[in-house]
């Protein structure tokens, strides 16, 4: 049974004091002949996200909810591994595929086809799974005869399509999207919505951070609304997007 658990995870994220590594401060740490002057510059922790504490299960759907910067993609990210928590806990069971990035692990230097064994290895697919769903993966993607060039002649929607056809092969205990993801031109976006609906339907749970509260109404049945990295409110969907909503207006 695939499951996420958080509690009281944290995530701090340092930034650099942009003063501090200027060239007018270089300078000046030269003529003073400072040999540690790269070791003084100031770094500053900002706590991204802030003591979050929930539990979804196999058959939740989760939307993500809050003004730009309030954490949804951070969250994403700690979800996937990307981040590891500053502190606290985060405790996931289950294949997780994060459509965070479609075109993360791609070479501008091999083909299609080489591309779609390269992004399916780092998503977790075995070679096996791979040979299997290739041609599948080719046909959805309607590159034909381009596949089997460099994808540094690709246009950006041609790599788009590519992308995202491999991304949504793989077969998901937990589903991570992210709406920063594009899905192509318009001749692309309806194929593409009825696809990631379908993964979906095969996913055992689903997180996904959208600005369209009708879609995750539509969508899903919970919601987490962050602010600034807080836990604002966690619930049912329509109860957290009412008060999301009166918030905003």
């Amino acid at each position: 049974m695939a499951y996420i658990h958080l509690k009281n995870a944290s995530l701090d994220l340092p930034i650099y004091d942009v003063q501090s590594r200027s060239l007018k401060k270089r300078i000046s740490s030269l003529r003073n002949r400072e040999p540690n002057a790269d070791l003084q510059s100031k770094t500053v922790m900002l706590r991204a996200l802030n003591e979050l504490s929930f539990r979804i299960e196999t058959g939740d759907r989760l939307g993500l909810v809050g003004h730009n910067g309030a954490g949804k993609s951070t969250l994403l990210r700690v979800l996937a591994g990307i981040y590891a928590p500053s502190s606290g806990v985060v405790e996931t069971h289950g294949k997780i595929v994060p459509l965070l990035d479609i075109s993360l692990g791609m070479d501008e230097n091999s083909t299609g086809r080489q591309n779609i064994r390269l992004r399916g290895l780092l998503l977790g697919m075995s070679d096996a799974e791979i040979a299997e769903k290739e041609e599948e993966i080719a046909q959805f993607s309607d590159l034909d005869s381009f596949l089997d060039l460099p994808i540094r002649t690709y246009s950006s929607g041609m790599r788009v399509r590519l992308g995202f056809a491999i991304s949504t092969a793989v077969d998901a205990d937990i589903l991570l999207l992210d709406e920063v993801m594009g899905v192509g031109d318009a001749s692309f976006k309806e194929k593409a919505n009825r696809r990631l609906a379908e993964l979906h339907e095969r996913s055992e749970i689903v997180v996904l951070a959208l600005h369209d509260n009708a879609v995750i109404r539509k969508t899903c049945e919970k919601a987490l609304w962050l602010d600034r990295g807080h836990v604002r409110m966690f619930g049912a969907t329509d109860g957290v997007l009412a008060a999301y909503e009166a918030s905003v207006n």
